[in-house]
């Protein structure tokens, strides 16, 4: 099969004949063998009678229905474990993303050799409240990742070589970074595509402004399990050393000062009446503290079933 379409949605039953009719119309005029998967998070409306309808009408249409809201990464996780096309294409089902973009992203794919290629709403149809913040985020994301060749990292439309959704997993709410992902994963052939943004035709938003406060913790997330999910220690043990090795020196210095003026008959303090005591000792809690904390991270990695889980590109026997 030529190619897989991923579709999460929730509550677009007016949307989706329109979409899948657009699918289809595509996928005919270049002649691609595929499939479309229609990942239902919990609507509350028709969509899922709408899907098995649309099913019955062209049985390439397939979905899998929740039972309750989950969210876009677990459809998104579902619908890549379902994919058995070549090329897995995702898109959201608002009709903000065009089908029309298909056939250049598996282009791209097959020809060009990406890994995965990125959509780019360079000119976006959505008010400036949005537009700003995503703006911000994308850069934070880019400067964080390494992958500077993106500008729009939460474009829910993007093409991946099967092997790519197979080896990485998108949780939470992850589906923001899946270059991310697939970066970590070994996979850093990553491009971009400029592609067209409608104005959404049918209801309304699904995503609310506390998004981007969720996803600047999810990339921060992302960054330390990257750098440090196998190594803790290497974090935390050095955080706490230099806290520890800070609080101690500032500990001995406020009691040689005492010393100090002892030994020359000055006028002198108790230690305890010292505001740096108190913080010296402080820093030392903390910095065992952060020390403890990699230690017993150190000791939960080197359980873990995927300690030396390692992704092979090619093997020679």
């Amino acid at each position: 099969m030529d190619i897989s379409v991923v579709v999460p949605l929730y509550n677009e039953a007016e949307s989706l004949p329109e979409l899948a009719a657009w699918i289809k119309r595509v996928m005919d005029e270049h002649g691609y063998s595929y499939e479309v998967l229609m990942i239902n998070d919990g609507s509350t409306d028709d969509s899922w009678q709408v899907v098995k309808r649309l099913h019955e009408e062209n049985p390439a249409v397939k979905g899998i229905s929740f039972r309750r809201n989950y969210g876009k990464s677990p459809a998104l996780n579902t619908g890549f474990a379902a994919t058995q096309g070549n090329v897995v294409i995702t898109m959201d089902a608002d009709l903000q993303d065009s089908p029309d973009e298909i056939p250049e992203l598996y282009r791209m794919i097959t020809e060009d050799g990406y890994d995965l290629v990125s959509g780019w709403k360079k000119k976006r149809y959505d008010p400036l409240s949005k537009t700003l913040p995503t703006k911000l985020f994308n850069a934070t994301a880019r400067r964080v990742s390494g992958i500077h060749n993106l500008h729009d990292f939460n474009c829910g439309l993007k093409a991946y070589r099967a092997e790519v959704v197979k080896h990485i997993e998108v949780y939470g709410d992850m589906h923001r970074y899946v270059p991310y992902l697939a970066k970590n994963a070994g996979f850093d052939k990553i491009g971009e595509k400029v592609v067209h943004h409608q104005a959404r035709k049918y209801g309304v938003s699904k995503f609310g402004l506390d998004r981007f406060v969720n996803g600047y913790l999810d990339l921060l997330t992302l960054w330390f399990q990257a750098k440090f999910g196998v190594k803790p220690m290497h974090f935390f043990g050095l955080l706490g050393s230099l806290m520890f090795l800070l609080g101690f020196v500032a500990v001995v210095m406020v009691g040689g000062l005492k010393l100090y003026h002892m030994w020359h008959g000055d006028p002198y303090t108790l230690v305890t009446n010292s505001p740096y005591f108190y913080l010296a000792l402080t820093a030392m809690i903390l910095g065992t503290q952060l020390f403890l904390t990699g230690f017993l991270g150190e000791l939960i990695t080197r359980n873990s079933p995927g300690r030396n889980h390692y992704e092979i590109n090619e093997e020679i026997k």
